[in-house]
């Protein structure tokens, strides 16, 4: 699938939304769960509600998680409830946000956590694969996040 980064073998990054085609292809590719973490103000200006993918993600044979994740709002809690859910999913799993950025983040601190990495080493890592934190705050959060979770 284009537009894609695959960070190991249990999560792979959507750079973009999926319609119901990209879903079902998703599915042929052996992918066995979709995360949305789009928010509610988000999923608003869509064609395709969280619902609705939803259905479809059922529809391929794949099962479903809607987490929203507001990138203003970020939160240890968040990332946990994050963490929790995705370790109860079926693998491998497309995750997807509007742009690849927050469920880049979100992967990277959950994958940098399991793996015993640093905050520094998640960062760089995320930026050798081609995603960017775009302000300090989140940079600083994931960091911040990674370390005190660190091996966890």
């Amino acid at each position: 699938m284009q537009d894609t980064v695959q960070i190991n073998d249990r999560f792979t990054i959507a750079k973009f939304v999926p319609d119901a085609e990209q879903i079902r292809q998703a599915a042929q590719e052996g992918f066995k769960s979709l995360v949305n973490m789009q928010t509610r103000d988000e999923t608003a200006k869509l064609k395709m509600k969280p619902q609705e993918e939803g259905q479809e993600a059922e529809d391929a044979g794949l099962a479903y998680l809607h987490e929203p994740v507001d990138g203003a709002d970020l939160s240890d809690s968040v990332v946990d409830e994050f963490r929790r859910k995705a370790a109860e999913l079926p693998a491998p799993m497309l995750v997807h946000c509007a742009s690849g950025k927050r469920s880049g983040a979100m992967v990277m601190m959950h994958v940098g956590c399991e793996q015993g990495m640093t905050g520094d080493e998640v960062i760089q890592k995320a930026e050798e694969m081609g995603f960017e934190c775009d302000t300090s705050q989140l940079e600083n959060f994931v960091k911040t996040y990674v370390d005190n979770h660190n091996g966890r």
